[in-house]
C-alpha cells in the first residue's frame, strides 16, 4: 500500500435532494451514451428513406445517415463535481452536460439540486446549482433524443410520411 492510499480523502454520498457546501473542483469528464427508443428512431428511418427514395427518383439530395448511427444515441459528458460541507466531509455528484467555465470558483458557496440515477452504484445527479456567492442559477444542458436526430431528419421523415399518404391514397382511389 503506498503513501496516496493511505492518505486518501474519503468522498461519500449524499442522499437528501439539496446540498450547500463549497465547491472544491471538477473531477476527470468522460462521456456517457443515451439510450435511444429503438422503435421511434426506426420509424423515423423508414419515413425518412421513403422519402431520400422519392427525391432521389426527382434527383433531390437529402440528409443521409444510417441506422446504426442513430440507433447508438448521443453522447454527453459527464463531470463529476465535488463540495465540501461546513463539517470539512467532501460530497461527490456528477454533472451530465456542460456549464460556462467562469461559472464556478474554487471556494464558491453553492447549493446543488439533486436526483438520485437509475442505477444505485452512480453518485447522484446535479440537476441545478445556485451559486450562493454570485446568485446565479445555473443548469447543465444535455443532449436530447431530438437534438441526436436532428430537425434535417424529422423534416425529411415528415416529407417521407406525407408521400407515402398521398401514394397510398391515389393507389386506393
Amino acid at each position: 500500500m503506498d503513501d496516496t492510499e493511505l492518505y486518501r480523502e474519503q468522498i461519500l454520498r449524499h442522499a437528501t435532494p439539496v446540498i450547500t457546501g463549497r465547491f472544491v473542483g471538477f473531477g476527470a469528464s468522460y462521456t456517457r451514451a443515451i439510450k435511444v427508443g429503438q422503435p421511434l428512431v426506426l420509424a423515423v428511418f423508414v419515413a425518412a428513406t421513403v422519402a431520400r427514395l422519392i427525391g432521389a427518383l426527382i434527383r433531390l439530395k437529402g440528409v443521409h445517415r444510417s441506422l446504426k448511427d442513430l440507433k447508438t444515441g448521443p453522447e454527453f459528458l459527464v463531470t463529476p463535481v465535488r463540495l465540501r460541507d461546513d463539517l470539512g466531509q467532501v460530497y461527490e455528484v456528477e454533472m451530465h452536460g456542460h456549464l460556462a467555465a467562469s461559472a464556478l470558483h474554487r471556494g464558491d458557496l453553492v447549493q446543488l439540486r439533486t436526483q438520485a440515477q437509475d442505477d444505485p452504484t452512480l453518485p447522484v445527479r446535479l440537476m441545478t446549482l445556485l451559486n450562493l456567492t454570485t446568485m446565479q442559477p445555473l443548469t447543465p444542458r444535455i443532449p436530447t433524443m431530438w437534438s441526436h436526430i436532428g430537425p434535417a431528419l424529422l423534416i425529411q421523415a415528415a416529407l417521407g410520411v406525407t408521400l407515402a399518404v398521398v401514394a397510398i391514397a391515389a393507389w386506393i382511389s
